[in-house]
C-alpha cells in the first residue's frame, strides 16, 4: 500500500480528534518526516487537514471522494472494486464511456465533486453544488451489461434507497422509474444510458448507470421542477459521501449478481415495499401518449403496471416513460 494512502486510512478513521505526528508515524511504521511528505501529497489530492503545534494534525470533514477509502476492503464481487476520482468533469458517465477501452470490461466506478453538464432522464440536467452528493457512474462489466434496462433501473434505485438508509439510518422511498425520495422530497436520480453505436453494429453495448445523490447540499429550488432535499438535512449532521457510496455500492453489486442469478422476484419485492406510488393515481407520457390511472405494480421486466381510469391494463416501460403528475391519494 502507498504511504500516503495509510497516512489518509489512519486520519479518516479518527474522526473525532487529532493525531500526534509522531503518534501517527509510529502508526504508519515510519518517522515524522516521511509523513510531512506523505500530507504534502494528500494536499496536493485536495484533502484539508487541520494543525496545532499541539494536538497535531487531522482530516477536515466531510472529506474529498477518495478512490482508496472508496475501495478499501468493501466485499463485492464486481462493482466497487475499481474507482477513479475526478475533482471536476463534464459528465461522469461520458468518462465512463470514454474509460471503457481503458477499463477493459470490468465494473469501473467513475466520480467527481462537480459536474459541468451532468444529465439526468429524458435530456433533463442534473445539478448538484460542488462537493455537496454523490455523483457517480458505474461501467458494467460484460455479463451485467446485457441485462434488461429497466430491469438495472430498479435496482439501480433501490441499491441507493437501501444504501442511504444503511450509511445514514434516514429511510427513503422510490418512486417508478428512477427516483429516491424523502418525505416526498426528491433527494437522489438514477440513469441508465447504452452506447446505441456498438448495439447497430452488432456488439453488446457498454451500459453506465449513473447515480446523482444529494448528500450535504440540494440545487436550489427555483433551478428544479419538484420538491427536492438532501440527506444531512434529514439526519441533521453532515455526512461522509464516502460511506453512503460506498453502501451504494455493495448493495449495486448484491443486486445485479442476483439479476444475473434470475432472483428478480425478491428485487421486485423489495422495490415495492419502498415504492410510494403503488395504488395511488398518477399521470404518465409513454411515447406520444398520455395514461392517466392508479398504480397497480412495478415489474423489474414489464415497467409500470398502470389501470387506466377507462379500464385498461396497460405496461409502461422506463426508457420511454415520465410521470408528469406526482401521486394523489390513495384509491
Amino acid at each position: 500500500m502507498d504511504l500516503s494512502d495509510r497516512i489518509l486510512e489512519l486520519l479518516y478513521d479518527r474522526p473525532a480528534g487529532f493525531f500526534g505526528l509522531d503518534d501517527l508515524a509510529a502508526a504508519a511504521g515510519t518517522d515524522s518526516g516521511v509523513v510531512e511528505g506523505a500530507l504534502e501529497r494528500l494536499a496536493a489530492r485536495g484533502h484539508r487537514f487541520e494543525r496545532t503545534p499541539v494536538q497535531g494534525v487531522r482530516l477536515l470533514r466531510p472529506t474529498l471522494l477518495d478512490a482508496h477509502l472508496v475501495e478499501r476492503d468493501l466485499p463485492v464481487e464486481q462493482i466497487g472494486r475499481h474507482v477513479i476520482c475526478f475533482g471536476e468533469v463534464d459528465s461522469t458517465n461520458d468518462v465512463a464511456f470514454d474509460s471503457a477501452r481503458q477499463a477493459g470490461g470490468r465494473a469501473l466506478v467513475v466520480t467527481a465533486e462537480f459536474q459541468r453538464a451532468g444529465r439526468g432522464r429524458g435530456g433533463r440536467k442534473w445539478l448538484s453544488p460542488p462537493g455537496g452528493g454523490v455523483l457517480a457512474s458505474v461501467l458494467l462489466h460484460e455479463a451485467a451489461a446485457r441485462l434488461p434496462g429497466e430491469a438495472l433501473t430498479i435496482a439501480a434505485g433501490l441499491a441507493v434507497a437501501e444504501g442511504v438508509e444503511a450509511g445514514t439510518g434516514v429511510h427513503a422511498g422510490l418512486e417508478w422509474p428512477n427516483d429516491v425520495v424523502i418525505d416526498g422530497a426528491k433527494v437522489a436520480g438514477v440513469i441508465v444510458e447504452v452506447r446505441s453505436a456498438e448495439v447497430a453494429a452488432g456488439r453488446a453495448g457498454r451500459v453506465v448507470v449513473g447515480l446523482g445523490i444529494n448528500v450535504n447540499a440540494a440545487p436550489p429550488a427555483e433551478q428544479v421542477a419538484r420538491a427536492v432535499t438532501c440527506l444531512s438535512e434529514s439526519a441533521g449532521r453532515t455526512l461522509e459521501r464516502i460511506e453512503i457510496l460506498r453502501a451504494v455500492l455493495l448493495r449495486l453489486d448484491e443486486w445485479v449478481a442476483g439479476l444475473l442469478a434470475a432472483k428478480a422476484e425478491d428485487l421486485h419485492r423489495r422495490w415495492c415495499a419502498r415504492c410510494q406510488m403503488i395504488n395511488r393515481r398518477v399521470t404518465v407520457t409513454s411515447g406520444r401518449e398520455s395514461f392517466t390511472g392508479r398504480v397497480l405494480d412495478v415489474s423489474p421486466f414489464d415497467g409500470l403496471i398502470l389501470l387506466t381510469d377507462d379500464g385498461r391494463r396497460v405496461h409502461l416501460p422506463a426508457a420511454t416513460s415520465t410521470v408528469t403528475r406526482q401521486p394523489e391519494g390513495a384509491l
